[in-house]
């Protein structure tokens, strides 16, 4: 794993010369400064996912061109994660009609993700929750709306949504059948 996230500096260097940009030029596009392209482009740290975001814009190219130019981890170029391995999540007693599943997780040096499943019946109820991690959610099946600050958006299957889950958020499900979502949480 280690050689894949140095391989994310080596691939940001390789992305920057290919379109004749400086590091100045990619830093001040992404927000950062060019001490820490530098250092990400040498394997000497490691950007949080906000950041990398930033920097992949930066360089005018699509996230999945990005990884699709990544060397491989251990031969293989994914992590299965089978369905009978996944595992239940006991949350707090207020949340009624919420069931959530452990997927998969992982530790990447300063990037740490979990992935779960979630089923948010009709009617569930629960008091808006703030997490110290980067949200992303994708409607597998039904549709709900999302509360976030004081914003409201209508997810249908399909549908996908990435936020500050620092914002205090919770879906809501006023369908008459079980929303289902996969939940990506990337730590800061």
């Amino acid at each position: 794993m280690e050689d894949y996230l140095i391989g994310i500096g080596k691939r940001i260097k390789e992305i920057r010369k290919e379109g004749g940009k400086t590091i100045n030029e990619i830093a001040g596009r992404a927000g950062v400064t060019g001490g820490l392209i530098s250092r990400i482009e040498n394997g000497r740290t490691i950007p949080s996912l906000p950041v990398l975001l930033k920097i992949i814009s930066s360089l005018e190219i699509e996230v999945t061109d990005f990884f699709n130019g990544m060397p491989l981890v251990n031969g293989a170029n994914f992590i299965v994660s089978r369905k009978e391995d996944h595992t239940a999540i006991e949350k707090e007693a207020e949340a009624v009609g919420f069931s959530y599943t452990y997927i998969f997780g992982r530790q990447l040096t300063s990037l740490g993700f979990e992935t779960v499943l979630l089923e948010v019946a009709p009617n569930s109820q629960r008091e808006k929750v703030t997490t110290d991690a980067f949200e992303f959610k994708y409607i597998l099946s039904g549709e709900c709306y999302y509360r976030i600050g004081d914003d409201e958006v209508l997810l249908r299957e399909g549908d996908s949504i990435f936020f500050d889950g620092r914002i205090p958020h919770v879906p809501v499900n006023r369908a008459s059948v079980a929303s289902k979502m996969l939940v990506m949480y990337f730590f800061i």
